[in-house]
């Protein structure tokens, strides 16, 4: 993880200059950022983004990696992530009540919540098939990067 700071600072600046002035929706940016942390993190297993759908229920949205759960119901790291308007950082899921397993071989995920107007209307889900992939550290230079959907949730 040593370098991981200065890697996050460089696909910061390479999704701004992708997404800033280019992306035409909310949709497109979100892709993009899939598409690049995807490309540039070799441990990312699934990189993607679930949006919510109603009361404890969210829709997957962009993504790239295996095949995703279209619809997530009622428990899990994402829908915690909501409930407590807060990142999650998961080092083992298999020790996280209500855990869904989209794809087994997942092992560590992280969780950043995508904010409008005081609210969640989207997540960052992250997974991984190593344990103990991701650390607080890491949701600093996420929330960063998200900072560039903000322009599409006004």
């Amino acid at each position: 993880m040593g370098d991981r700071a200065g890697r996050y600072a460089r696909i910061f600046e390479q999704l701004r200059g992708e997404i800033e002035g280019k992306s035409p929706s909310l949709v497109a940016a979100m892709a993009t950022v899939c598409a690049v942390l995807h490309a540039k993190m070799p441990h990312h297993l699934w990189t993607g983004f679930y949006f919510v759908a109603g009361e404890r229920e969210l829709h997957v949205g962009p993504y790239q990696g295996p095949l995703a759960c279209q619809i997530l119901r009622g428990r899990g790291v994402c829908l915690h992530a909501v409930e407590e308007h807060a990142p999650v950082v998961v080092p083992d899921v298999a020790s996280f009540p209500g855990h869904i397993a989209c794809d087994a071989r997942a092992k560590s995920e992280i969780v950043v919540p995508v904010m409008a107007e005081g609210r969640v209307v989207a997540v960052l889900d992250i997974d991984s098939a190593e344990p103990a992939q991701w650390t607080d550290a890491d949701v600093a230079p996420l929330e960063r990067i998200l900072t560039l959907l903000n322009p599409f949730l006004a």
